[in-house]
C-alpha cells in the first residue's frame, strides 16, 4: 500500500486543457505527484470519432499504467463522454475518474437554466445533459459545439479580435434562453474566461469541472487509502507532439516553463490528415 500512496496520479488531456485540473490538483492536493500527458500530436479531440477516441485513451491509459499512477484524471470532456464507460470495464483495477458528472453536480447547484459549451462530440453524445437531468430532471440545459475554441488556445489567440468574435456567436444562443449557469464543457476553455466574462451578464455563474474532480478525486484517495503520506515529487509532463511548443504555451499558466519529455504511443488509427505516430515505437 505504501508504494501506491507515494505512486503519482496521471492526468491527460489533448493539451493544455487538461493544465486547469492540474493548476486544481496543486491548489487543492499539493502533496500528491503528478503525471500529465498531452495527446498534442493529436488534437483536437473534439472533432473525432467515437472509435478514434476510444482507441486514443486505451493508448494512454496502457502508458500510465506502465508508469504505475495510482489513478488517472481523464482532464477532457471528450473523453469522459465517449470513452470513460469503455475503458473502467477495460482497465478494472485503475480508478479512472472523468469530469462530466462531477461538473453537471456542481452546475445545478448554481442554477435551473445551463447552458453547455463544449467540442462538437462532447455536444453530439449529450452527456452533460443527461447527467444534469438525472441530477436534477426540472433543469433546462441548452448544449452549444465550439469547435473553434480549442484550435485557438493552442494557437496562443485567446486576446485576439476573432476569438472575441467567435466566442460572441457561440454565446448568442445560450443568452437568448436566459441561462443563469454556464459550464466550461471542455477544459480548455477555462483558459478563456477573460473573454467570455466580458461577453456574459455579471449574473451568470461559471462551472469550471476541474475543480469539481479535483475534489472528487480527494475523496477517492481517501476512500482507497491512497493519499501521498511524504514530499511529492516534481511533476512529470510528456507530450506526443513537440516539447518546446507546449512547454512555450503553458508557461502563462504554470507560472514556470516545464521540462517536457517526448512519447511515442503505438497509434492503430489514422490522424486527420496524416499518419502521425502510425510506424512509431511503443513508449
Amino acid at each position: 500500500m505504501r508504494e501506491s500512496q507515494l505512486s503519482p496520479i496521471g492526468v491527460f488531456d489533448s493539451g493544455v486543457g487538461g493544465l486547469t485540473v492540474l493548476r486544481e490538483l496543486y491548489k487543492q492536493l499539493p502533496q500528491e505527484s503528478i503525471l500529465y500527458f498531452a495527446d498534442t500530436a493529436r488534437l483536437p479531440y473534439g472533432t473525432r470519432s467515437k472509435g478514434e477516441i476510444i482507441e486514443f485513451v486505451r493508448e494512454i491509459l496502457t502508458w500510465m499504467g506502465e508508469r504505475r499512477v495510482k489513478m488517472v484524471i481523464m482532464a477532457c470532456n471528450t473523453s469522459s463522454a465517449l470513452a470513460l464507460e469503455e475503458v473502467r470495464a477495460e482497465f478494472k483495477d485503475l480508478p479512472i475518474l472523468g469530469v462530466i458528472l462531477p461538473g453537471a453536480k456542481t452546475a445545478v447547484k448554481q442554477g435551473k437554466r445551463i447552458g453547455v459549451i463544449s467540442t462538437p462530440a462532447t455536444a453530439k453524445s449529450n452527456a452533460y445533459k443527461q447527467a444534469i437531468q438525472e441530477i436534477d430532471p426540472t433543469a433546462q440545459v441548452w448544449q452549444i459545439p465550439c469547435p473553434e475554441f480549442v484550435p485557438l488556445i493552442e494557437a496562443n489567440r485567446i486576446f485576439d479580435p476573432y476569438t472575441t468574435q467567435v466566442a460572441r456567436e457561440y454565446l448568442q444562443p445560450l443568452l437568448a434562453e436566459n441561462i443563469d449557469t454556464l459550464v466550461y464543457g471542455c477544459t480548455h476553455y477555462r483558459h478563456l474566461s477573460p473573454v467570455l466574462r466580458r461577453l456574459l451578464p455579471s449574473s451568470v455563474r461559471l462551472v469550471d469541472p476541474a475543480a469539481s474532480v479535483v475534489r472528487a478525486a480527494e475523496k477517492e484517495l481517501e476512500l482507497l487509502g491512497l493519499k501521498n503520506p511524504e514530499t511529492p515529487l516534481p511533476t512529470n509532463f510528456a507530450v506526443s507532439g513537440d516539447p518546446d511548443t507546449f512547454a512555450r504555451l503553458s508557461r502563462q499558466w504554470l507560472g514556470f516553463s516545464p521540462r517536457v519529455e517526448k512519447v511515442y504511443l503505438q497509434c492503430r488509427v489514422k490522424t486527420l490528415g496524416f499518419t502521425d505516430g502510425m510506424k512509431q515505437r511503443p513508449v
